[in-house]
């Protein structure tokens, strides 16, 4: 059965680290939705996003990506707003990457691969890595923030014409709102006869 739509992975954002992000869906609304519930949902996204670990994650690591997500978002909102993050969570980050010191090793197979890494937590480094490394070199001009209040999920628009994030949902209400408002500011035409 597949599941709802609110709780479906997105994996259309930019870049991995923004897909965590996007991991919790509405996260500023009345109702968010939690789309890593349970450790084996933590796993087959980490498989999707090709960061399978060798070994399964368990609940400590869930709660590790829930409370790294929360922290990437902290750090990463003001950062894309132009603003300065929170020096507190900016430490956090940088004493999280400090602990994650992980080699990347390449290896040929039918392709150039790397490989995977070996726990959760070390997939989870992988993914703090390349955001601070998104948060601070040159794709952070591209970085843009939902309009939507019950969103404000982080995307990647490198063509700069996007408005909302990739979910149809926030650009269909967006559309509506700016169509209802140009209706009401449009005088009704003068009667004729």
């Amino acid at each position: 059965m597949a599941a709802h739509p609110s709780l479906a992975f997105r994996f259309d954002c930019g870049a991995t680290w923004l897909n965590l992000l996007a991991t919790r869906g509405s996260a500023f609304g009345a109702h968010p939705a939690e789309r890593l519930a349970t450790p084996a949902l933590l796993a087959e996204w980490l498989d999707r996003s090709e960061l399978a670990p060798r070994t399964a994650p368990a609940q400590a690591d869930l709660e590790e990506a829930w409370r790294l997500r929360e922290l990437l978002r902290s750090v990463a909102l003001p950062t894309a707003a132009g603003q300065t993050p929170p020096a507190e969570a900016v430490a956090e980050l940088s004493a999280y990457l400090a602990r994650r010191e992980e080699p990347l090793r390449l290896r040929l197979g039918d392709r150039l691969v790397r490989e995977g890494p070996a726990t959760a937590a070390a997939a989870l480094g992988r993914i703090a890595r390349q955001a601070a490394e998104h948060l601070t070199g040159p794709e952070r001009h591209a970085l843009k923030i939902c309009p939507e209040s019950d969103c404000r999920g982080l995307f990647t628009d490198a063509g700069g014409r996007r408005r909302w994030c990739p979910s149809p949902a926030c650009a269909s209400r967006g559309r509506v709102r700016a169509h209802r408002a140009r209706r009401g500011a449009t005088p009704p035409p003068a009667p004729t006869g």
